[in-house]
């Protein structure tokens, strides 16, 4: 930790997260009350700092019934108790909340929308196998983050406040593919909707990669999981060129920033019987 970052309390960070969010995580107290577990919250201010300090571009918040008008109040804590000084955005999305690093996540989106080949997995359970999509594919998926990217550039544009809100309206998005760009996954799964959330993952085999790093300004020995994410192991040389320009981007960002130590990225082979995507 450099000299200027001022250590955070830990109990602040938990109380905000359970003032906040609490009462949407469907956990209880002996008294009857919902909390969130002091673990949890820990690790949820970690990856907010994460995206604060640019390691990535944005995090889907799973936090029960917790939507953006709480999720907005959670950042205005943790900024109090000193987490995030730069700005922040909250994104609704059908019922989804991501905290974005908005310069970040709009250059994530031209990123993709530039990318050849395009990084998009075609899923779809009525395939044999995973594979690269095709020109028309890679077509539709560019055209909802086209729409995607009108949206951040007006939301980046307007927004003045320190924690900003907005709200998108997919049309016939593939929210797999797009909450995938917006976390920063160097390719993205995507799958035919007429054949439902089903795909063809099943005991297909899978590189899982990890990214964990210590975050001692919140608490010694706190490890914070930054990214995970899965490409099938038969594409990963067809990839390769985008899995090591991730790596290099991810290895810049962390030597920028002094929030987080020790970086440790992982990959191991996966075969499940069930993938949800």
């Amino acid at each position: 930790m450099a000299p200027g970052d001022t250590p955070l309390s830990p109990p602040l960070l938990v109380a905000a997260a359970r003032d906040a969010l609490g009462p949407g995580t469907g956990m209880r107290s002996r008294a009857g009350r919902r909390r969130v577990p002091a673990a949890r919250a820990l690790h949820l201010a970690g990856e907010v700092l994460a995206v604060a300090a640019g390691l990535k571009p944005a995090v889907l918040c799973e936090c029960g019934a917790a939507g953006p008008a709480e999720l907005r109040r959670y950042l205005r804590a943790l900024r109090d108790a000193g987490l995030a000084p730069r700005r922040l955005h909250v994104l609704g999305m059908e019922g989804s909340a991501l905290l974005l690093h908005p310069r970040l996540a709009r250059q994530r989106v031209e990123g993709m929308l530039r990318a050849h080949p395009a990084p998009f997995v075609d899923v779809s359970a009525g395939r044999r196998c995973p594979a690269l999509c095709g020109p028309a594919e890679v077509e539709a998926v560019r055209s909802h983050l086209a729409s995607l990217l009108d949206h951040l550039r007006d939301a980046e544009a307007t927004g003045a406040e320190p924690v900003s809100c907005s709200e998108v309206v997919p049309k016939d998005w593939n929210l797999c593919t797009v909450v995938g760009v917006l976390l920063g996954y160097p390719a993205v799964y995507t799958f035919c909707g007429e054949e439902g959330a089903e795909n063809c993952l099943t005991l297909t085999p899978l590189r899982v990669f990890t990214v964990h790093a210590s975050c001692p300004r919140i608490k010694d020995g706190l490890r914070v999981q930054i990214y995970s994410f899965s490409i099938p192991e038969s594409l990963c040389t067809e990839l390769r060129a985008v899995l090591e320009a991730w790596d290099k981007e991810l290895k810049e960002g962390f030597s920028a920033q002094s929030d987080f130590v020790d970086l440790c990225i992982s990959s191991e082979v996966v075969s499940l019987p069930a993938v949800a995507l």
